[in-house]
């Protein structure tokens, strides 16, 4: 439970991140709690990936406030969040079970029981180099170290955008079968369709402000739409 006497995970008051002249996010008010995956959705430069950076505390906010489990971001949060970035980043000289090793030494919340039972799927020796692995199977790989954490807070940042279809699927059967439940994820994506049946809510961001914030549930009977023709129709150009 948070300070707030609920089990908010993730708090946004009044938060504007600017990069110099350009305003990314523009005093937000979110609430996000745990139990829940929610769908981070909007253009490109909408600010998806500013907010993830903001609650990872890779960036610091120009006014406002975001909490994560009740704190500012910061060396005691990140213990409580587990982080994809939306970019490789295994370090190419190591191997496999080098990779286990160094998780379980810095993350106190690493499972390598968990991490090991999913990459038994991809059948990879444990002495095979990063570098010798696929694109593909780099980026299954970091999935699956990201989501062997026991985190309040997963932050996955376009964890399907780039890969094909069949690769679509295993990423999402593998976060939802392997987060811990009682957790928030939050999943920046602009392929709705895709990720639309594992969200129990969505956030759409526009030119860095909260345009909708809604149950996937609900705005579809409100709608009449899924969640992907609604993006699509409030998004047209």
């Amino acid at each position: 439970m948070s300070e707030y006497g609920t089990n908010v995970l993730l708090q946004c008051g009044g938060l504007s991140k600017r990069y110099g002249s350009t305003t990314a996010l523009d005093r937000i008010d979110l609430s996000l709690e745990g139990g829940r995956i929610v769908g981070l959705a909007g253009p490109n430069g909408s600010g998806k990936t500013t907010l993830i950076k903001l609650a990872q505390h890779l960036l610091t906010p120009s006014e406002g406030t975001i909490l994560v489990g009740g704190m500012e971001p910061g060396r005691q949060t990140r213990g409580m969040v587990s982080y994809l970035p939306d970019r490789d980043f295994l370090p190419q000289w190591m191997s496999l079970k080098d990779l286990m090793r160094f998780y379980e030494d810095f993350f106190p919340d690493f499972r390598p029981d968990k991490a090991e039972e999913m990459l038994a799927g991809l059948q990879i020796p444990d002495r095979t180099s990063i570098k010798k692995m696929s694109k593909g199977t780099r980026e299954k790989v970091q999935l699956i170290l990201t989501m062997s954490r026991d985190a309040l807070v997963y932050l996955l940042d376009e964890p399907i955008a780039g890969v094909d279809p069949a690769a679509r699927e295993y990423i999402l059967r593998t976060i939802v079968s392997n987060y811990n439940p009682e957790a928030l994820v939050l999943i920046s994506t602009h392929l709705i369709a895709d990720v639309e049946p594992v969200l129990d809510e969505v956030v759409f961001l526009r030119e860095g402000q909260v345009l909708l914030h809604e149950n996937t549930d609900t705005l579809r009977e409100k709608t009449g739409m899924s969640v992907d023709a609604y993006f699509r129709e409030v998004f047209k150009c």
